[in-house]
């Protein structure tokens, strides 16, 4: 395994950029290795990687032209899968960055970080829960919000002027450094990738996606590709502000959020107020972050009752698997019985379902394919 050097002065700049395009590179080929594009990289792989340094050198990286599709799980949405050149600098982005931002990041900002995820979420939700309500002894409520449209609706000078606040910090005495990564990373996040992309699928496909889901329809400067390593990055940076003004300005200490859902839980005393704040969020949101409340998924209500988050729903002495949930276990399933997916893609509901007292559930869809399964 490669390991990154720490400075740039510990090599050459450009034996330095080599070397952490390197690891890059073996990060990127983690789960990829069967893909054609992959397999073409890979082939002379250390050619392919100097000439990469070098084009980011030189200021003449741009990005290549993906294909666009659409997938209807967990939800209908569309997705731009980057050449896999351009998957080894979206890994170099998040390495170089990822870690100096994530000491920076709010305890419960669940999403593409080291150590959390969805478990961590539903974890942490179960723990504000209890501790707002005093273990369940008193009422207490949650306020769950969603933006709308999220990764459509961003402002692609926005984001890139918050990724030069973070660089010009973290790199403050490294300015070769600093210079190279605003470079690349104004060009991958002003990067157009609708234009010249090719779509996988049936054109009618996308007639089923809401326009203002859909890259296709959004105006020149916004909206970034769902799915990148680096979108997933930047839509941490970017809400960080939102999670820092809910957490610290506005003082509620039991909140949480994954990507663009996030919650608050207070006790009954507290509801009445939360519920006038969820205006005041409304107004930072769209003043300064460009961006909207989802209007129609705003969800208020007694913790007694259940929470769902993140494919499970929350009850006071247990947590199940959401409806949500269930469905697409037994879709999954139905995929790999066709032969349309791999075994692989059902590994992961049945990690989430143990977690979920979802057992007597995985062996209902087992048995819904002839297939046995062992608690």
């Amino acid at each position: 395994m490669v390991q990154r050097k720490k400075r740039e002065d510990a090599l050459p700049f450009d034996e330095w950029l080599l070397h952490e395009l390197t690891v890059a590179f073996f990060d990127a080929r983690k789960g990829k290795r069967d893909t054609v594009d992959e397999f073409r990289f890979e082939i002379n792989w250390e050619k392919n990687l100097i000439q990469l340094r070098d084009d980011i050198l030189n200021g003449v990286y741009k990005p290549s032209r993906g294909i666009a599709f659409i997938t209807r799980r967990p939800v209908i949405r569309e997705i731009f899968a980057a050449p896999f050149r351009d998957r080894v600098v979206h890994h170099f982005l998040f390495n170089m960055v990822a870690d100096w931002w994530d000491v920076r990041l709010i305890r419960d900002s669940y999403s593409c970080r080291k150590g959390k995820g969805t478990l961590d979420g539903i974890k942490r939700l179960e723990h504000h829960i209890r501790a707002a309500s005093c273990n369940y002894t008193k009422k207490a409520y949650v306020i769950k919000l969603d933006i709308q449209g999220y990764f459509m609706s961003l402002s692609r000078q926005k984001l890139y002027e918050r990724i030069k606040y973070g660089l010009r910090r973290q790199f403050h005495d490294q300015p070769a450094t600093r210079n190279l990564m605003e470079y690349v990373w104004r060009e991958v996040i002003f990067d157009d990738p609708v234009s010249g992309a090719k779509r996988r699928g049936k054109i009618s496909d996308w007639d089923m996606l809401p326009k203002n889901k859909s890259l296709f329809n959004q105006p020149p400067g916004q909206g970034i590709v769902i799915g990148n390593l680096s979108s997933q990055l930047l839509s941490n940076v970017y809400l960080d502000q939102l999670d820092k003004f809910i957490r610290f300005q506005l003082g509620y200490k039991h909140y949480g959020r994954y990507v663009d859902d996030f919650y608050i839980v207070v006790p009954e005393e507290e509801y009445a107020q939360a519920k006038k704040d969820v205006g005041i969020i409304e107004w930072f949101l769209k003043s300064h972050l460009g961006l909207v409340l989802h209007p129609r998924k705003r969800y208020m209500q007694e913790v007694h009752k259940g929470v769902e988050f993140l494919g499970a729903v929350i009850y006071p002495n247990h947590k199940v698997p959401s409806k949500r949930f269930v469905r697409n276990f037994y879709e999954a399933a139905n995929l790999v019985s066709a032969g349309r997916k791999d075994v692989d893609s059902i590994v992961s509901y049945l990690g989430h379902s143990k977690h979920l007292n979802g057992k007597k559930l995985a062996a209902r869809v087992f048995a819904s394919q002839g297939w046995e399964y062992k608690f």
